[in-house]
């Protein structure tokens, strides 16, 4: 749209939550001279990924850890230290991290002149919002950025003090000594992995036939055999009939006939976009029966200048995933039409206990491709740092074309997956002859390091060719 015809609206650009995606909508077209503007209906910036998702529960996921390590220490034992945290010691600095995070994402706003508007956004036609039913906003270009929260099936008595989502679960105040887990996806498998750690019992229910099966099937393998290994029940290939709250516990009840009865009852089976209650109906596009927005490769609605961006579109509804659609879609407004970002080369990372982290393609999907790879794995118990650390349960594994050695596909389940994962992204993408596993080989890495697996892993791998 030219300047001229900008400057009829109030913003060139507004932008509708100021989670992931939003900010970085924003930021990427401010920095530009745009005139942008947000809206925000919580009382503070930074969307569910600050406050309810991301940050707080991976703060409280350190917390577990950290704790329940020291506690486990010799020396501790040794001197006769068995004290059991409460649940509010253990979240007690997670808000503390959330008001960081919160005063520094004000900052990049402040610094770039974006005004934030505070109440719900509801768009009365295609270029124009009112704010809480207040004064209307135009703008020429929109970013829908209103992320997602838990679905909530309407037989689930969200009510009762003993049934959460993911929203609510942090929120508990007793350490319970039993949990039902329904829904074995990413957030319910990393909630089950972390309450384990902290000696609760849980039922992880699988509506699926197993776990994350969108990983690469040997880390899911492995994911289920440590999850078991440490006391977790699985439940594979179950349905809900009915969810029974009591004074004293939960019972759910299942299509099979199970019968599950624990403290406390977890439901994490789904996501619901939030386009409720936004207007949508004075547009010429609908969400999905999910609350989802189908957008275009540049992430562009049906109506070309309005965007849409992070949870409300879907998959693969991560915070960094986010970010980097908002930046490509305030790059598309800015003319630039193609080769913006990498949006296909997205890692992902689940905080389990190990963590998981995986980039590329599976040998699941190289064998339907019919594609010649080769593998090469490191078990972390081999590796010199993490005997020192105590962290022998993980292995990384890198998949690699047999004839031109590029890699394919890197895989990790351990501690420290998500970070190791960016060195075999950053190879994967380099030009052709330098992309190839010989780098791992030929490249001295820090010693005892969890990096180091990708040295052990890629002359694995090499040993196998002929």
């Amino acid at each position: 749209m030219p300047k001229a015809q900008r400057d009829q609206y109030d913003y060139d650009l507004f932008v509708i939550g100021t989670g992931p995606g939003g900010e970085g909508a924003a930021m990427q077209v401010a920095k530009r001279g745009w005139r942008v503007g947000v809206a925000e209906r919580y009382r503070l910036i930074g969307g569910g990924c600050t406050h309810w998702g991301t940050i707080p529960s991976k703060a409280f996921r350190y917390a577990i850890t950290s704790t329940m390590r020291a506690l486990s220490n010799p020396v501790m034992r040794e001197l006769g230290v068995t004290i059991s945290p409460t649940m509010e010691q253990l979240r007690r600095g997670t808000q503390a991290i959330v008001g960081r995070q919160v005063s520094m994402r004000r900052s990049f706003y402040d610094r770039n002149d974006v005004p934030i508007h505070r109440g719900q956004a509801r768009f009365l036609d295609e270029h124009t919002v009112s704010i809480d039913n207040d004064k209307p906003v135009t703008a020429a270009h929109f970013v829908i950025a209103t992320g997602s929260r838990p679905y909530r099936p309407a037989n689930v008595d969200f009510t009762h003090p003993r049934i959460y989502d993911s929203d609510t679960i942090l929120d508990m105040a007793e350490k319970p000594s039993s949990i039902t887990v329904y829904g074995a996806g990413v957030i319910g498998t990393e909630y089950a992995s972390m309450f384990r750690n902290l000696g609760i019992k849980i039922n992880l229910v699988n509506t699926r036939s197993k776990l994350l099966e969108f990983l690469d099937d040997e880390i899911t393998d492995a994911l289920s055999y440590h999850l078991r290994d440490q006391g977790v029940i699985i439940r594979h290939n179950e349905a809900m009939d009915r969810i029974e709250g009591c004074d004293d516990g939960v019972v759910l009840h299942l299509k099979s006939g199970k019968v599950l009865k624990s403290d406390v009852f977890l439901w994490a089976n789904g996501r619901q976009g939030n386009t409720d209650d936004f207007g949508l109906e004075h547009l010429p596009f609908e969400a999905n029966r999910r609350g989802q927005i189908d957008v275009n490769e540049q992430f562009q609605t049906s109506l070309p200048h309005i965007y849409a961006v992070g949870d409300v579109i879907g998959i693969p509804s991560l915070a960094s995933a986010a970010y980097t659609q908002g930046r490509a879609a305030g790059m598309h407004m800015l003319g630039h039409t193609s080769g913006n970002l990498r949006l296909n080369d997205i890692p992902a990372g689940i905080y389990t206990s190990p963590e998981i982290s995986t980039v590329g393609s599976t040998e699941r999907e190289l064998t339907e491709q019919c594609v010649p790879y080769e593998v090469g794995q490191s078990q972390f118990r081999s590796l010199a740092r993490a005997q020192i650390t105590g962290d022998t349960v993980g292995m990384l594994k890198i998949l690699f074309h047999r004839e031109t050695k590029r890699v394919l596909g890197v895989h990790c389940f351990g501690a420290n997956a998500s970070e190791i994962i960016h060195i075999g992204q950053a190879i994967m993408n380099q030009p052709d002859q330098h992309n190839t596993v010989d780098y791992f080989i030929e490249t001295t890495f820090n010693y005892p390091t969890m990096a180091e697996a990708y040295r052990v892993a890629a002359l694995n791998g090499i040993n196998r060719l002929f």
